[in-house]
């Protein structure tokens, strides 16, 4: 495991609430995720999974196609002790920016607010002239269906976007990044150890995206079940067979600091919610 300890550090200039360092490793410049102070109350824990969290769901993106943000897990000692965190590599440069889709609709609409309800979020891509449309509503709801694989309940509108090639003006849809909030971190190994089969199920199924719909808050599985949104349907049918899920499972028995009860969690969750997508896609193709 890379140790990230003496790596050169500089200032941090990437914004969230976790815990995070800016490194240098092999010339290359990371977003260092560290364990983040629990957030719940009555959990007597001093850190969340979200290493892990990030590093599995960043990699289930790119095994099943997707443009996504290197990751390495590794250690960095704080404090006295040895922390795993999550190096993100920077895919800006010099030559390229990241704009989040919040920016897009500032500029789209800089009268109108936007949060997360899916008609204002469909409503600013098909009013901006900044980008390629159709491109971006495909993108987007691909990545819903991979963050509904994942059980991603934090894709909010800063933590997608574009790419801007400051020479050319080229804006394309950025590769994919931010997966911490993925697969229930909170949740300790002892937990997931305790976890019934009932349990196990509403954890599955019960799992809700940012994206709200009516003022609620949309459960992935159940929307994907519904085949109501044609735009959602065609997402399954392009992203579907990518996923492999033999190799995702090989990922995770692949993580040598990972515990043998949370690889199997980790396995089962994504396995299950694999099956229910699949049911639609046989239904759809």
């Amino acid at each position: 495991m890379i140790d990230f300890t003496n790596a050169l550090e500089e200032f941090n200039n990437y914004r969230g609430s976790e815990k995070k360092k800016t490194l240098i490793y092999k010339d290359k410049k990371y977003l260092v995720k560290f364990p983040d102070p629990i957030r719940e109350k009555n959990k007597n824990i001093s850190y969340i999974n979200n290493a892990f969290s990030e590093y599995i769901g960043s990699n289930v993106f790119k095994i099943a196609g997707f443009e996504t943000q290197n990751t390495i897990l590794g250690k960095y000692k704080y404090n006295g002790k040895d922390k795993i965190v999550c190096a993100c590599e920077d895919f800006t440069d010099n030559e390229h920016i990241l704009y989040e889709f919040e920016n897009l609709a500032l500029s789209t609409n800089p009268d109108k607010k936007i949060g997360t309800e899916l008609n204002d979020i469909m409503e600013v891509i098909l009013e901006s002239k900044m980008v390629d449309r159709e491109e971006v509503k495909q993108k987007f709801w691909d990545m819903f269906i991979i963050d509904g694989l994942i059980g991603n309940t934090d894709r909010h509108n800063g933590n997608w976007g574009f790419l801007l090639n400051k020479i050319t003006g080229e804006v394309r849809f950025s590769p994919i990044y931010d997966c911490g909030s993925c697969l229930n971190p909170m949740l300790l190994d002892k937990e997931i150890e305790n976890l019934s089969e009932v349990e196990l199920k509403n954890l599955i199924i019960n799992v809700y995206s940012c994206l709200k719909e009516n003022g609620k808050r949309i459960n992935y599985i159940t929307y994907i079940k519904q085949m109501k949104n044609e735009e959602c349907n065609n997402a399954i049918k392009r992203v579907f067979l990518n996923i492999n899920i033999d190799e995702i499972k090989k990922m995770i028995n692949d993580i040598n600091c990972i515990s043998a009860s949370r690889k199997e969690f980790y396995k089962k969750i994504i396995e299950q919610r694999y099956k229910m997508i699949k049911e639609v896609y046989e239904k759809l193709k």
